[in-house]
């Protein structure tokens, strides 16, 4: 058995294997992240095999770290791989550096098959050749290099003449690609290029490298983004020229920003890693990405909110649509205000926590009744801070606040609610929610006055703002009765004043 029937036999047939391929050069932006997760639902739809391999080749790309990134998102969103860099497999090694070996052999394969030759051009001299009239019309490389004989190809390689291997691109006719978001897509051989294979340094290309690896990986699926849609039809010659079995190939339209740019980390769009150091969950991360570019189909058409193993049942290909989707953050903060409610009070709690020490200092704050106060009027945790900042230290604040229209609250009346309730507060025992609101409102009853107009004073006391994450009687039962009673007079003087 020679070294190619060795390879082919290690290559794992009858069931579905998908791989997602990263370069690791950095963040894990949002298209990143859809193409993993699309790819890890498809193995998982079909009871197949997921894949994780790191494309590293291109060093002069990588960023230090860029992998451990890579296996951390895959852990926090549970998109677990079956082979990999870290618990191997039959198909091996995993990353792409270490399989250098292998390109090199299957390009010069590709010569002995007609489906490359080597060139010796120099980039100077290689002549490019474009319309004057079209000077947007693809270029492509021309050289004698391509009727070169394999002897004289040979003598010139015993001579140590430096040399590329290029794909070997009929120049009539045309080559169909069929996608299964894209359908048959028909180009023009004369306007693809000879583009090369192997480079003089023995590395290959991203898209020579992509196509061995996915066929001596056995992958039968490929997600990519559709940016790639134009070399795909290269993809099919390469896979025709070696006479392996094309895999089903799943173009994704970009995930853009607005109508007319796509998201970029240079233009401040958020990576999966920001997202999730803002405060957005995981789990609420995942099933707005599942929704970018895919629909699902049938009875659940309508349905917005997929745990995974929902998803993984509900995935279907053809739901990917071919419009480009629109990153809409808004909305993504709304769905993950909707998990946050759906947590339990511990789970809210233990995620909340952290967010809320960053402004509550004070001991003798019940960061539990906080979380349990704030959970139901979150969207992403790190609005926390700014939201419960008060309930440490009371804030300089414009007495202006005591006016409200809708209360009927003015400085006046609020200046007389504030005397007329601190003796009652004084007075009270049982220092609860329960017992301030029953004690406040028959107040309110007994005065003849709306309820508002007792309680809305005393919360602009209390927390010095407008907009808080309880009512006042909440907020006093968290301050406890000093602090409470303590800002109630600060508000009166204020007031006075």
């Amino acid at each position: 058995m020679d070294f190619f029937e060795e390879m082919e036999a290690r290559i794992p047939h009858g069931k579905t294997r998908t791989r997602f391929a990263p370069s690791p050069t950095g963040y894990m932006h949002v298209g990143n992240l859809r193409t993993a997760l699309y790819t890890w639902l498809i193995a998982r739809r079909d009871h197949g095999t997921f894949i994780l391999r790191i494309e590293d080749t291109d060093q002069g790309r990588l960023v230090e770290g860029a992998v451990d990134v890579i296996y951390n998102t895959m852990t926090e969103c549970k998109l677990d791989h079956d082979e990999g860099p870290d618990v191997g497999g039959p198909v091996g090694p995993y990353v792409q550096s270490e399989r250098k070996g292998l390109f090199g052999k299957y390009a010069k394969l590709l010569v002995e098959k007609g489906g490359a030759y080597y060139c010796f051009c120099q980039k100077e001299d290689a002549e490019e050749d474009s319309s004057d009239e079209n000077p947007k019309a693809i270029k492509k490389h021309f050289c004698a290099c391509r009727d070169m004989s394999a002897a004289e190809a040979q003598a010139k390689i015993d001579a140590g003449l430096p040399y590329v291997i290029r794909q070997r691109i009929p120049q009539e006719g045309t080559t169909t690609f069929h996608d299964a978001s894209f359908g048959d897509i028909t180009v023009e051989n004369k306007e693809l290029e000879d583009q090369v294979l192997l480079k003089s340094d023995g590395l290959p290309t991203y898209n020579f490298a992509n196509v061995v690896d996915d066929h001596l990986m056995g992958i039968t699926h490929v997600v990519r983004g559709s940016e790639y849609l134009s070399s795909a039809p290269k993809y099919n010659l390469l896979y025709h020229s070696f006479g392996w079995e094309v895999p089903t190939y799943v173009h994704c339209s970009p995930v853009m920003r607005d109508a007319q740019h796509k998201m970029s980390k240079r233009h401040g769009d958020p990576s999966y890693e920001d997202l999730i150091h803002e405060g957005y969950l995981t789990e609420a991360v995942l099933n707005y990405v599942a929704l970018l570019g895919w629909s699902p189909r049938g009875e659940l058409a309508e349905q917005e909110f997929f745990t995974l193993s929902e998803l993984a049942e509900a995935f279907d290909i053809a739901g990917i649509s071919k419009s480009p989707a629109v990153f809409d953050i808004e909305k993504l903060r709304w769905m993950n205000s909707e998990y946050m409610k759906k947590l339990s009070p511990d789970a809210f709690f233990e995620k909340a926590e952290p967010w809320l020490k960053k402004a509550i200092s004070n001991p003798a704050i019940d960061l539990k009744a906080v979380a349990a106060l704030v959970q139901s009027r979150c969207e992403i945790l790190s609005d926390l801070p700014e939201r419960v900042d008060f309930l440490d230290q009371l804030p300089e604040y414009d007495p202006e606040l005591y006016v409200h229209k809708k209360s009927k609250t003015t400085i006046e009346n609020s200046l007389e609610t504030l005397q007329s309730v601190l003796p009652v507060l004084e007075s009270l025992e049982n220092w609860t929610n329960e017992s301030l609101y029953e004690t406040l409102v028959a107040l309110a009853a007994e005065k003849g006055v709306k309820n508002s107009i007792i309680l809305w004073p005393i919360r602009v006391a209390v927390s010095g703002k407008a907009s808080t994450p309880g009512g006042a009687t909440e907020l006093c039962a968290i301050l406890g009765k000093e602090e409470s009673i303590r800002r109630i007079k600060a508000g009166i003087e204020l007031l006075q004043k």
